[in-house]
């Protein structure tokens, strides 16, 4: 599926009342009942070791539901995304130039994990915010993180994720987050893709082709986009957060903790993702 398809789903408004144009969805019913799969997946966490964060809504209806959606977590690497999101708005406001640069500092910037700034970077390198934001994005670097997070300023960060609505921020300076706080986020994104097509269609392609692409695809046909953040760490933390573009379009977190090892967990999510998406097929029609 095309961007340009997706986005005459996006482009417009999210409500009860939303429709989209022809060849994005069909069949849409105005209140349907997701109880029935919120008991599916609860009995699917409830036979699984860890804890679980989970957050559903229904584009089409507005139409949402969560399981432990309040209870914090480790964010993990999806707080790159409300980042991205950060300076999609400062610039779309003036207030950000993508071709500004920021200097490597490794001793205030350095961090393993995911990324090839820490194979590359050399202290005194300069990088543009566009090409930082595309390496958070789509590499997950840690290193582009934190050199971004220190050129905004952790506090206006903040700030920016409270503004939108966020209610667990860095608790005692802790990288936490809840599946609803994700849930706000990723809602603030598809605002912003209506609000500002251009640059919005730059920031779902982004986020539609990270090298990670294992839990809320997982198991979807591949010709389904998905635009989403994972996140993990070796602790037995596996997250995802995303919209997916099917038929009738929804958005999805899973936020997992104490989990046997990441492959499982991101098999999990997966699994979770297909229930949705079998879900919305079936309030699709066929």
């Amino acid at each position: 599926m095309r961007l340009k398809v997706i986005l005459c789903c996006v482009l417009l408004p999210v409500a009860a009342s939303f429709t989209c144009l022809p060849g994005c969805a069909r069949g849409y019913q105005a209140e349907p009942d997701y109880a029935p799969l919120k008991k599916q997946m609860e009995e699917f966490i409830a036979a699984r070791k860890g804890s679980y964060g989970i957050y559903f809504q229904d584009l089409g209806s507005g139409k949402s539901f969560g399981i432990h959606e309040n209870t914090p977590l480790t964010a993990a690497s999806t707080v790159k995304l409300p980042m991205a999101l950060y300076l999609y708005t400062l610039a779309a406001e003036g207030k950000l130039d993508w071709q500004a640069r920021v200097t490597y500092q490794q001793t205030a910037d350095y961090e393993g994990g995911n990324g090839i700034l820490r194979y590359t970077a050399r202290n005194g390198d300069r990088y543009s915010l566009r090409t930082l934001n595309t390496l958070m994005l789509v590499l997950s670097d840690n290193i582009a993180f934190r050199m971004l997070a220190r050129h905004l300023g952790r506090d206006n960060f903040r700030q920016f994720m409270l503004d939108l609505g966020g209610k667990t921020v860095y608790p005692g300076g802790k990288n936490l987050t809840t599946a609803r706080d994700l849930g706000v986020y990723l809602q603030a994104v598809l605002d912003f893709v209506r609000r500002h097509p251009e640059e919005g269609k730059r920031l779902l392609d982004d986020l539609a082709h990270s090298i990670y692409h294992l839990g809320l695809p997982g198991e979807l046909p591949e010709n389904i986009l998905v635009a989403h953040k994972e996140g993990d760490l070796e602790e037995g933390v596996a997250n995802d957060a995303g919209v997916v573009f099917c038929r009738r379009p929804y958005l999805l977190v899973v936020l997992s903790s104490g989990v046997k090892d990441l492959d499982e967990g991101f098999r999990d999510i997966a699994r979770l993702s297909k229930m949705a998406f079998d879900y919305q097929e079936k309030v699709a029609g066929n």
